[in-house]
């Protein structure tokens, strides 16, 4: 780790679960400390993306575990026959994202290919309920993914013992770790797959050593004197307004084009959590028990040059005999949250059609 100081250091390693590297050089003041505004290319109804004539989008509302209200988006084939049993799918977004963008589009591409699906928007997060706002919390994102298998089940046209779920980027974490105890998710797809509590705890690619690692828990315990004092938590740098004149490094300059530039831009995905939210991250530490998963089968999509590959390659090395990693050619990390020529939406359709039969 570099010299700088135990916040200024926390704060590069809190920006690992939206900006993916510990190794970021822009300069604090590339950040600005408010939302950014507009979006070039969202579409009049607020979505990054256009609603396809094929199936229908319908906003709903249900409770987690702890009776946090969580928002969600219900999308179904237009041809829906409300009177059979169907297969379902739930969503989970990108480590910041919300329902408004990729989740979004897999959840619209999976309902053309004949699944309910529902893409919702984390606890604290987006239009989910929760105070204060912009907490990210390994337990309760998790918990997120066996609420929308609550909703969904409660649903007269979803058969409750086929119900699966895909995890995008952060989610993907988040969905093994409660796959493992959730045992109602009958098979599990991540994509982009980034383990978020094994960086905040290990640093990335597991460089950080366990006196870097003190010094953060260290800053972050002071930090809740601080929040305390100011009566309400300091947020961790917030996406800019605009692209900076004098670009970041190469892996925050992939995740700019998405939340900053017109490509996928929404003024509620800012980038921002709380920064005292690390300190659960890293007690709860990387995946332990995703071999609870099995007999259940698992995919993991990635793409040949994701700088987040390692992560999947990790848990398909511990998955090993019930796992399948599928390798994008030519795919960013980003790539494969809204290029729709790019992402293997057939292979999924497939996997689900086979392991929710």
């Amino acid at each position: 780790m570099s010299n700088q100081s135990p916040i200024t250091a926390t704060r590069r390693t809190m920006l690992i679960g939206v900006l993916a590297s510990v190794a970021i050089a822009a300069p604090r003041t590339l950040f600005a400390q408010s939302n950014p505004t507009g979006n070039t290319t969202m579409t009049n109804d607020g979505y990054t993306f256009e609603l396809s004539s094929d199936v229908t989008r319908t906003p709903v509302r249900y409770r987690n575990r702890y009776g946090i209200e969580i928002a969600a988006d219900l999308y179904r084939p237009k041809a829906f026959d409300a009177s059979a049993k169907h297969p379902a799918i739930v969503i989970g977004p990108p480590h910041g994202g919300v329902k408004e963008q990729g989740v979004g589009i897999y959840a619209q591409e999976m309902a053309k290919r004949g699944f309910v699906a529902l893409g919702f928007d984390p606890s604290y997060n987006g239009e989910s309920g929760g105070e204060p706002r912009h907490i990210t919390s390994p337990e309760i994102f998790a918990e997120d993914f066996s609420a929308g298998v609550d909703y969904l089940g409660a649903l007269t046209e979803v058969d409750r013992e086929r119900i699966g779920a895909i995890g995008m980027c952060g989610s993907g974490g988040f969905l093994l770790s409660q796959a493992a105890v959730d045992q109602r998710i009958k098979a599990v797809a991540t994509t982009a797959t980034y383990d978020i509590s094994r960086v905040m705890r290990n640093g990335w690619q597991d460089s950080s050593s366990d006196a870097d690692r003190q010094k953060m828990l260290a800053a972050l315990s002071n930090q809740r004197w601080a929040d305390i004092d100011a009566g309400s938590p300091q947020l961790q740098p917030t996406f800019p307004a605009s692209m900076p004149a004098e670009g970041p490094d190469a892996i925050t300059r992939e995740f700019f084009e998405y939340y900053v530039e017109p490509r996928g831009r929404h003024p509620r995905s800012i980038g921002g959590f709380t920064l005292t939210s690390g300190l659960s991250h890293v007690n709860f530490g990387q995946l332990r028990h995703i071999a609870d998963i099995a007999p259940r089968r698992i995919m993991l999509i990635t793409g040949d040059i994701a700088h987040s590959r390692y992560f999947s390659e990790t848990v398909h090395e511990q998955t090993k005999g019930n796992s399948e990693l599928v390798v994008v050619p030519g795919a960013r990390h980003i790539d494969l949250y809204d290029r729709v020529d790019v992402i293997p939406f057939d292979r999924l359709q497939n996997f689900f059609g086979e392991a929710l039969a």
